[in-house]
């Protein structure tokens, strides 16, 4: 099917001016013709356009003049693009989108979606339709799903037809406008925004919002599959206006990198004579190719700012918009051909096919005629005019057969692959076109390769990404160990301020005591006084209490022993229990959260010994887990080292396919410069040869000799000279034909070289991540091996304190014992 030729459609909209202009005295530069909607006018210079939105058009009048015509194309099976471009805060967001839920103020996205649904709603009821949606944004030059926010850095591929679409994004069918709209508010929600000083609500990527419309007629089988583009590009912004810092800065870079690298495609697609459309320089335009230039009807919006303050801004974006207009797309309807629509095709061509071959036939035998010498009149000679056209038309058939064989039923394909070999003879008659095809071919596995090479970056940085979250929580648990560690230093200090407190008590009770001593001593005494009556009984009484008086002394000298050991005892576990803490704080991870063991109270020793004794059983757990977590990533090691060698493995085979290319054009240089040698040795074979043709005709004018001789050797020397000129032509086209082919292998030879240089790039950040890496193994097999000798530390320190604890049981033990037996006495 013949495509058709269309200009990409511009039309420019004007916002009103906001607060922030009007406070800073900011006027409109910018005049509307009063009976022309396709004309502005701004410092006395005229842009002309498909149509010009004044600042106080509304947004259904924007959408039904700029937007509405697309819904019938994508519907009847064509590719469709409308995308917003200008600077920041010229309200491309706001034509776009808009407000969702305000019929007044609803952009035209939404509009489109609902517009698309009441289409189909009235159409006939034997179409059945299919609609999927995806939503991507490009941020800092990587393609990241909105839809599914793990997909950071996806890759542009391109399929075997040669159309670029993104690797692994997410689709979702949708069958009402409320699921379109539910699946827009979730993907605006994870899109990138930011605050500047010229806008609130800044867009710091560019968003692509796909519909992706398949039909098929019931009836009939007839299929048409239409996609539809719907950009929102983020704004140019000059650094000086925006006061963008730190992040905003970046994103700033990347945003103008992306427009400048659009604005080059335009340029160069304007022009219309330059070769090479720099497509590939970002992911932007490389997913815009088919709307730039190729299959698809594109409309530009492009919204610019009325004020003086963005005057240069204004001009640049309508400069832009006004190369844009020149741009031709050649649009074809995406169809699926039935079987008895090839077949037709089919009988078609063959009767050009029988029709071609009666005409080679005739043109042999003219041939063979001249070759014998004879000669052929005009009404004899064969016409090849219609040849040609019927070549081109055969020819047209079979790259149609090629872009739409995938699509194709069982008996579509069988009835195509009867018609190729009857077609293919005649079109292969043109042999140039060889190496045109070897020479795609290779071009398509180069292609290929960069494609595996994105996806391998891709891998790589979803692993970084990774690694980069598991950084980040260590260095959460740090902190958090680091804090937890701070408290139970607070808690540590408080237990000793109540120590000394509580043997400040303990004092105080042994002074009661010591009082209460002095009072019996006095009543003691009392009883003596009174006790004179009874002699016998008072002396009895004396000896009872010098007795009692020893048990009083022994007793007390009792106290003070034990009151020094448990003093000691409390010193020492403090101190081996305040090391266990340090070694469960130093080791981390769960130890951070259990309660470090401590003693305040000798009653309930034997608890607080089983409790450390549990704490010392998770230390060593958690060390294990530790050594566990080493192997892991001495493992990882291994496997980045892997890789690293894969890496220069392909820079090897870059490097030798750059070689051999040079080494072809140094052949093809020597082939020229053999040709340029027959083609002297040619003119000079001519030139003698004329030069005996005069002497001939000289001699025949002195000799008087007869027409008929002289009509004869007049012949023959044409034949000669016809024949020689064939010869030069045919080596012109050779020559014209070998630097073609220098041309296309340096082209091939630049790329090739630029993709070496971006793959050594690609390996110097791999080697630099390697050895990050390596240090990071490095400084976790130093803490491996301080734990492993806090772990020894730790081990000593509890057989330690199970030796004290085990002495500090028998001294108590004995000292019951002592303290029963006196008692007893």
């Amino acid at each position: 099917m013949a495509a058709d030729e269309c200009n990409i459609r511009v039309v420019a909209r004007f916002r009103p001016l906001n607060d922030s202009e009007e406070r800073a005295g900011s006027k409109s530069v910018v005049k509307f013709p009063a009976d022309q909607d396709e004309t502005v006018l701004i410092s006395g210079k005229v842009y002309v356009f498909d149509k010009v939105f004044r600042p106080d058009s509304t947004q259904e009048k924007v959408y039904n003049e700029a937007a509405k015509e697309i819904v019938k194309d994508v519907l009847s099976g064509y590719n469709g693009t409308i995308f917003a471009y200008g600077q920041t805060s010229s309200g491309k967001t706001h034509t776009m989108e808009g407000v969702m839920n305000s019929n007044d103020h609803q952009g035209i996205i939404p509009r489109i979606v609902q517009d698309i649904f009441n289409h189909i709603y009235t159409l006939d009821a034997n179409l059945q339709f299919q609609i999927k949606i995806s939503y991507f944004e490009i941020y800092l030059d990587k393609i990241r799903d909105l839809l599914d926010v793990s997909k950071t850095n996806l890759a542009v591929h391109e399929d075997k037809n040669r159309v670029p679409y993104v690797k692994g994004v997410t689709e979702r069918f949708v069958s009402s406008p409320d699921e379109v709209f539910e699946i827009m508010e979730e993907g605006k929600n994870n899109r990138h925004i930011a605050v500047t000083n010229m806008n609130e609500h800044s867009s710091r990527s560019h968003s692509v919002f796909l519909i992706h419309v398949k039909q098929e007629n019931v009836e009939s089988e007839k299929k048409l599959t239409g996609k539809l583009y719907l950009v929102d590009l983020a704004g140019s912004e000059k650094v000086s206006k925006t006061g963008a810092e730190g992040q905003v800065l970046d994103e700033a870079k990347n945003i103008n990198k992306s427009l400048s690298a659009l604005g080059n495609v335009i340029s160069a697609l304007a022009d219309g004579t330059k070769s090479h459309v720099p497509y590939r320089d970002s992911k932007l335009t490389r997913i815009l190719q088919e709307s730039l230039g190729g299959n698809a009807r594109t409309t530009i919006i492009i919204c610019c700012s009325p004020a003086s303050y963005n005057e240069s801004e204004t001009k640049s974006t309508l400069e832009f918009g006004k190369r844009a207009k020149c741009i031709k797309n050649s649009v074809t309807v995406n169809e699926e051909l039935t079987a008895e629509e090839w077949k037709r095709r089919w009988e078609k061509e063959r009767e050009k096919v029988a029709r071609l071959k009666g005409q080679l036939s005739r043109a042999e035998m003219e041939l063979e005629r001249w070759r014998r010498g004879e000669t052929v009149t005009k009404d004899e000679q064969i016409s090849l005019n219609d040849t040609d056209e019927t070549l081109s038309t055969t020819q047209s058939m079979i790259s149609l057969s090629t872009v739409t064989s995938s699509a194709l039923s069982p008996a579509a394909a069988a009835v195509v692959g009867a018609v190729l070999p009857v077609v293919n003879p005649i079109v292969g008659l043109d042999t140039r076109s060889l190496n045109v095809d070897e020479w795609e071919k290779e071009r398509s596995a180069l292609y290929q390769q960069l494609d595996e090479k994105d996806d391998e970056i891709n891998n790589l940085a979803q692993a970084l990404e990774r690694f980069k979250s598991q950084t980040n929580e260590q260095d959460e648990l740090f902190n958090q160990a680091r804090k937890d560690n701070e408290n139970l230093q607070a808690e540590l200090n408080r237990l000793q301020q109540e120590s000394e407190s509580a043997k400040e008590e303990v004092k105080e009770v042994l002074q009661a005591l010591e009082e209460l001593a002095v009072n019996y001593d006095q009543k003691t005494q009392e009883v003596e006084t009174k006790s004179k009556e009874n002699e016998t009984l008072a002396i009895e009484l004396d000896t009872k209490l010098s007795s009692l008086n020893g048990i009083r002394e022994e007793l007390e000298s009792l106290r003070e022993a034990s009151q020094q050991h448990r003093k000691r005892f409390l010193d020492m576990v403090l101190v081996l229990l305040r090391d266990v803490g340090d070694i469960g704080t130093i080791m981390g991870g769960q130890m951070n959260e259990q309660k470090k063991p401590t003693i305040e109270n000798l009653d309930q020793a034997d608890e607080e010994f089983t409790l450390a004794r549990l704490y010392l059983n998770k230390l060593k757990t958690e060390a294990r887990s530790i050594i566990a977590r080493l192997s892991e990533l001495e493992l990882e090691k291994v496997d980045h080292q892997k890789g690293i060698g894969l890496k220069d493995k392909e820079l090897d085979e870059a490097h030798l396919l750059i070689q051999q290319h040079e080494a072809k054009m140094r052949s093809m240089l020597e082939s020229i410069k053999e040709l340029e040698e027959k083609k002297r040795l040619l003119e000079q074979t001519q030139d003698s040869l004329n030069e005996e043709l005069v002497k001939l005709r000289a001699q025949g004018r002195v000799a008087g000799s007869s027409s008929d001789i002289q009509k004869e050797i007049t012949q023959q020397m044409e034949q000669i000279s016809e024949q020689h000129q064939k010869q030069l032509t045919t080596l012109r086209d050779e020559i014209r034909t070998k630097e073609t082919q220098m041309e296309t292998l340096k082209d091939s030879l630049q790329k090739l070289q630029l993709s070496y240089d971006k793959l050594s790039g690609d390996y110097e950040k791999l080697k630099k991540e390697e050895t990050d890496k390596s240090s990071r193994l490095q400084e976790m097999t130093l803490q491996q091996e301080r734990r492993e000798q806090a772990k020894q530390d730790l081990k000593g320190l509890e057989e330690t304190v199970a030796k004290e604890l085990q002495t500090l049981h028998n001294l108590r033990k004995l000292f019951v014992q002592d303290l029963q037996a006196r008692l007893k006495k």
